[in-house]
């Protein structure tokens, strides 16, 4: 069945699918008053980054090298969002004595500290990170971002690899 599926039908449900998570994202801190904390914010831009770089895959619908261009810039930002989900999963899972501090919101961070200082206290994490809020199927959110990456990384690549697209 993938077999037949192009790749820029690919990177049309690639866009669908991150249109649909970020507007997941948005009815649940929305309508279900779950706040997000800064990795998950950080994680919300990863998406709508490889989002548009499916968007822009779709539209310009290159040749068998721009795909694969097109691939590895959707991977990248895929890993560093799988990154982003990975430590936030870690945090989840930290021993409650180990938990970092709660610290400010990230709008109170980038208007205060410098980039740099910003940045760094983002990728730390905060007690509020360390929260479980929200589970399905035994999974938190940050589980369900990091297979989301995971798999559609993967599944772009072996979209524009497979023999059958060249």
């Amino acid at each position: 069945m993938l077999n037949r599926i192009t790749p820029r039908i690919w990177n049309l449900c690639v866009f669908l699918c991150c249109a649909s998570l970020f507007g997941f994202a948005l009815y649940s801190q929305y309508i279900n008053y779950l706040d997000p904390c800064p990795l998950c914010i950080l994680q919300r831009f990863a998406f709508l980054g490889i989002g548009l770089v499916a968007l822009l895959a779709l539209l310009h619908n290159p040749g068998s090298f721009g795909q694969r261009f097109y691939a590895w810039v959707l991977v990248l930002v895929g890993a560093f969002g799988a990154f982003i989900a990975g430590r936030h999963v870690w945090l989840q899972n930290l021993p409650e004595d180990q938990v970092p501090e709660c610290g400010p919101g990230l709008n109170y961070m980038i208007e205060n500290f410098p980039l740099s200082e910003a940045v760094a206290k983002i990728f730390y994490g905060s007690g509020s990170c360390a929260e479980v809020h929200w589970q399905f199927l035994g999974m938190t959110m940050p589980m369900w971002t990091f297979a989301w990456f995971v798999g559609l990384s993967l599944v772009t690549l072996w979209m524009v690899y497979r023999p059958a697209s060249r």
